[in-house]
């Protein structure tokens, strides 16, 4: 039930609300896409500011996604105590908030890295708040959409990395940074990584989704059989796209592979084990294997690559 009058908001109550812990991962995976292109003796003035726009977001995105979801989230046990479902935080407290977070970030990206960088987040912000959200109590595909969203965050890293136009350019967006085969990866590597780590999620919590009325690939799938595979292709093409940095002309280092393959093959055992045998077990083995896939992988991507 939300209260009628809300009670004055703690800092617990502000890291809920932008989600601190989750955006811990939009600061590392940015992190990683400027440190990835930029090269050595870079400006770290321009990484922290990079960081800071990028981690705002973030920050506003979780606010809004929050305040959209009030209704949902207080049927839901895991989320019911949420601030804005509890009733310590008003509405319009969150969207002043979340508004004050999202603009800041996208003018101090704008003046103090590149417009590419401020692009790349607006586009983000758009994706998760207006398809990926609504899409959620529609269809499926909200899953795959909000990988998309999750995936251009080392995108926004990668294009901050090549800073400023030189002075005396004509202003122009350089799309080509986009294309650039170490920003095709990362995005491509987040994207994937996402899948395996939602699904096994969708499909441990799919009655409080339910619930919430939230659709999801899980919902009406009891004995798991279409979730694990699922996420078991989503694994397997991980370790396809090892390959794809060293082949396209990305400066990995020749060692690269075995690790990265190493990793690889590891996430695709636990979702082929899912996918056997599934059950709950097999899904959180899965959902822990992921965790700690994810650094395991950007620390060998980082160690491997060669700066110019």
């Amino acid at each position: 039930m939300i209260e009628s009058a809300p009670k004055s908001m703690t800092t617990r109550d502000l890291l809920t609300l932008t989600k601190f812990r989750l955006s811990a991962l939009v600061i590392v995976t940015t992190f990683v896409g400027f440190w990835l292109r930029a090269p050595k003796g870079f400006d770290f003035w321009l990484l922290f500011h990079t960081i800071i726009g990028s981690t705002l977001a973030a920050f506003g995105a979780a606010v809004f996604n929050q305040l959209m979801e009030i209704e949902p989230d207080s049927r839901m046990q895991r989320t019911l105590d949420r601030p804005l479902p509890s009733g310590r935080v008003s509405p319009s407290a969150a969207f002043g908030i979340g508004w004050l977070l999202s603009a800041w970030a996208l003018i101090h990206l704008t003046i103090q890295v590149n417009m590419e960088a401020a692009a790349l987040t607006a586009l983000t912000l758009a994706v998760y708040l207006f398809i990926y959200t609504p899409l959620k109590r529609q269809s499926a595909t909200n899953t795959l959409v909000g990988a998309v969203s999750g995936a251009l965050p080392p995108l926004i890293g990668w294009a901050g990395a090549a800073g400023p136009l030189p002075a005396g350019t004509a202003p122009h967006f350089r799309w080509e940074l986009m294309i650039e085969p170490g920003a095709i990866y990362l995005f491509l590597l987040l994207f994937l990584w996402q899948l395996p780590h939602f699904l096994a999620i969708n499909w441990m919590y799919r009655d409080e989704y339910r619930k919430g009325g939230f659709v999801m690939l899980a919902n009406d799938d009891e004995q798991g059989a279409r979730t694990s595979q699922h996420a078991l292709a989503y694994a397997v093409s991980t370790v396809l796209l090892m390959f794809y940095p060293v082949y396209a002309g990305a400066a990995y280092a020749w060692w690269f592979l075995p690790p990265a393959l190493l990793l690889s093959g590891w996430l695709c055992v636990l979702a082929l084990r899912f996918n056997r045998q599934p059950e709950r077990a097999t899904a959180r083995k899965l959902f822990f294997c992921t965790l700690m896939y994810l650094p395991g992988i950007l620390t060998v991507s980082i160690l491997a690559w060669k700066h110019a």
